[in-house]
């Protein structure tokens, strides 16, 4: 009698995590995520809210768990920490933009030209085809990357891989550069979790958050549920009509949120697919990084910005990372959160005839 086979044992740990029970895997990436929180905390890397699940989610993911956020619940994070940053815009901020505009604007515009241009190289090489390394090289919102790549024909899994990767390694060197070259030493002021909440306020900011991200949403405006509560909250806040107050324990939440959506999208079949276009991946982002660092130092010596508020407005997204990790440091808040959607609303306006124009000139003729 022939014996079966032995088991494969690479096929066992693919299998992993998934294994457990959904309860098991969701118990194990809150132990893990506040575990990983709280060492980063230690360290005083900000937003380690945020880095820690993020990491929790990719270690759950990439060892073949199965749960998911659900979609709910993130978009509901995105409102939320839309409107959290709408409480540190401040009347001031029209005018310092407008003040150096072109400078601002060439900023803006070289971002998207060195992600278009990795895009085009990568395509070039015939690592990725055309619309796909275009769309996945895009330094703009993720999520809204992902939507119009679909809508435009690229492979939506390779996108989201290279996406969601550039999101990982910018908002950690954004962390890393926040505690060790910008001179923030160790943790910030001690966060009370469970203060005492005045009720008013607070429906006041949920009904914000909840109203527009629903009509960012309906009206389908890129990362509209992440930019309509920022805008309308920036509105009613500067003019008066609205304190926003959001609980400690209730940020936590969305960041982690926010973290475990980024993280557990790192699964196995997702890497496999994407094995061949890693490395210049990889080295596409890190280059475009070092490329945010070049302008950041010219906006340092043309316009006088703090070099962690000018490395933070310069660097390619996610705008939500971005934004939780300026919320956590000593910078211009405001000033950050303009090029970023500056950016983001640039780069949906000329995507996709960019898109379009630079696959065509990367095709080889036969």
């Amino acid at each position: 009698m022939t014996p079966e086979p032995s088991e494969d044992p690479s096929a066992s740990v693919a299998a992993g995590i998934g294994r457990w029970t959904t309860p098991m895997q969701w118990g194990f990436l809150l132990l893990l995520s506040a575990i990983l929180a709280a060492a980063l905390e230690l360290t005083g890397i900000p937003a380690a809210l945020l880095m820690g699940p993020m990491v929790a989610g990719a270690i759950v993911g990439m060892n073949g768990g199965t749960i998911r956020l659900p979609r709910p619940a993130f978009l509901c994070a995105q409102a939320l920490i839309g409107t959290m940053i709408a409480e540190t815009i401040r009347p001031g901020i029209l005018a310092t933009f407008f003040s150096n505009w072109p400078l601002f604007l060439a900023v803006v515009l070289s971002v998207i030209a060195m992600s278009t241009l990795s895009g085009f190289v990568i395509s070039k090489l015939n690592i990725l085809p055309g619309t796909t390394a275009i769309w996945g090289s895009s330094a703009g919102a993720a999520t809204s990357m992902l939507v119009m790549a679909d809508a435009y024909g690229a492979d939506v899994r390779l996108v989201a891989f290279m996406q969601y990767l550039r999101v990982v390694f910018v908002a950690a060197a954004a962390s890393i550069v926040a505690r060790y070259w910008a001179g923030i030493d160790g943790p910030g002021p001690e966060i009370v979790w469970f203060g005492p909440i005045h009720l008013v306020p607070f429906l006041e900011t949920l009904a914000l958050a909840l109203v527009g991200g629903c009509l960012g949403k309906w009206l389908r405006i890129p990362a509209g549920v992440f930019l309509v509560p920022f805008l309308l909250g920036s509105a009613l806040s500067v003019s008066g009509l609205l304190v926003i107050e959001i609980p400690e324990w209730l940020l936590a939440l969305s960041y982690a949120m926010l973290g475990w959506n980024i993280g557990l999208g790192f699964t196995r079949p997702i890497l496999a697919h994407a094995r061949r276009a890693l490395v210049p991946t990889v080295i596409s982002i890190l280059v475009l990084i070092g490329f945010s660092g070049l302008l950041a130092y010219i906006l340092v010596h043309a316009a006088g910005i703090d070099p962690l508020t000018a490395y933070l407005a310069s660097s390619p997204g996610g705008m939500d990372s971005i934004a939780i990790i300026a919320a956590s440091s000593n910078v211009d808040v405001p000033f950050v959160m303009a090029l970023q959607t500056a950016r983001l609303l640039m780069i949906m306006a000329i995507g996709p005839s960019l898109a379009r124009f630079v696959a065509s000139k990367a095709i080889r003729p036969r």
